[in-house]
């Protein structure tokens, strides 16, 4: 493949929180605190809020930078395109630059590396699980100040990263072409020919992993193996019908990409215009994951960072990503305050009884597995 996009990028949101033993441990050792008052001179070490004195204090010192740098936000992604207008409405004075909206994760820690010390470099991150761990070294811990309404799991204990949304491996179909399929061998039969595809390399992008995850748990492997979910694919290719073209809104819309391997969030909003698109979740195993947020090191903004991330995990911002059909961190947190959209709530759908969600462990291996054999596998 050419090119690798994002796009090749819950039981309620308590239950999958529940299910979601990641295990973390701390990737660094404490950053230095800023000394509470100097916002512009503290804003690149400050791990909390308590760093700037208070809330205003840290708008204040983002406003006097001006800009926010964003990357792999596709604005169809998950209703992140309300989410950046809302910051934008609430902030004017602070400019957001929307940089390569379709890049991977990894693309997105090749462009901080690429630009460091620029004022282009991105500010924050957008990951899958895989590709954050694998860089750690390039965040800057900050705990947001609801950082105690973040489950365990979710989060590394420094903050370096943290779940801000998730969801369920799903297939979207073209319903006037194809019937529902209910099992992975349905996708092997000649009636699938030339229509399956993965939203891009897995070894770069966390939806095609998790396809390869979902694969393999429904094929009678585990977590700790991926080797059946890379045999799978293989199949698909063999037999003609794995595609290797990166899905996007357009791919669909066309018929280029008629079955689709994404997380549910994102197949349902393919087929908001699209009556004919629709979405099922498999019976049996289902593989659920989490994006993480994570902030340059190097940010060339350090507050505006700090205060999009406060601004993602306030309720208003976790009440849009269940808008977008995702299930945001504080769920569970904001389930039993009654902050919680409920109707939003009730409306997502349903999911298997079993779910399993990779480890930190589960998915480092996962990822040299991925490297190893995923290209030999689709040739």
């Amino acid at each position: 493949m050419a090119t690798i996009t994002r796009r090749t990028r819950f039981v309620a949101g308590i239950a999958l929180a529940a299910s979601a033993a990641l295990a973390l441990t701390s990737c660094a050792a404490d950053s230095s605190a800023g000394n509470g008052g100097d916002a512009s001179s503290d804003a690149a070490t400050a791990t909390s809020l308590a760093d700037f004195g208070t809330f205003e204090d840290l708008e204040a010192a983002a406003k006097a930078e001006g800009a926010l740098n964003v990357i792999a936000l596709p604005r169809d992604w998950a209703n992140y395109g309300e989410i950046l207008d809302l910051f934008a409405e609430r902030y004017p004075e602070i400019t957001i630059n929307e940089a390569s909206p379709d890049v991977s994760s990894q693309e997105e820690i090749d462009a901080a590396k690429t630009n460091e010390g620029l004022d282009t470099a991105p500010d924050v991150f957008d990951l899958g699980l895989t590709v954050a761990l694998a860089n750690t070294d390039v965040f800057a811990p900050y705990k947001v100040e609801n950082f105690d309404e973040i489950p365990d799991a979710l989060k590394e204990p420094t903050g370096l990263f943290v779940g801000d949304y998730g969801g369920y491996m799903s297939i979207g179909y073209d319903s006037s072409k194809f019937d529902e399929p209910t099992s992975l061998d349905d996708l092997n039969s000649a009636d699938y020919k030339g229509a399956v595809a993965i939203n891009g390399d897995p070894t770069q992008a966390g939806s095609a992993f998790a396809a390869v995850g979902l694969a393999a748990v429904q094929s009678g492997g585990d977590l700790d193996d991926f080797t059946p979910g890379i045999e799978y694919f293989g199949e698909l290719q063999k037999a003609g019908n794995f595609l290797k073209v990166d899905v996007t809104p357009a791919t669909i819309t066309s018929g280029e990409t008629p079955v689709v391997f994404d997380w549910d969030y994102l197949n349902a909003a393919a087929g908001a215009d699209n009556d004919a698109w629709k979405v099922t979740v498999l019976d049996g195993v289902g593989y659920a994951s989490y994006y993480n947020q994570a902030i340059n090191k190097d940010a060339p903004h350090p507050a505006a960072a700090r205060l999009w991330q406060e601004f993602l995990y306030s309720d208003d911002v976790q009440n849009l990503w269940l808008k977008g059909g995702a299930r945001p961190a504080r769920m569970e947190a904001m389930t039993e305050a009654g902050t919680i959209d409920a109707e939003l709530a009730a409306a997502l759908p349903e999911v298997p009884a079993e779910t399993v969600v990779p480890t930190e462990e589960q998915s480092t291996a996962a990822g040299t597995l991925l490297g190893e054999k995923w290209a030999a596998a689709i040739q």
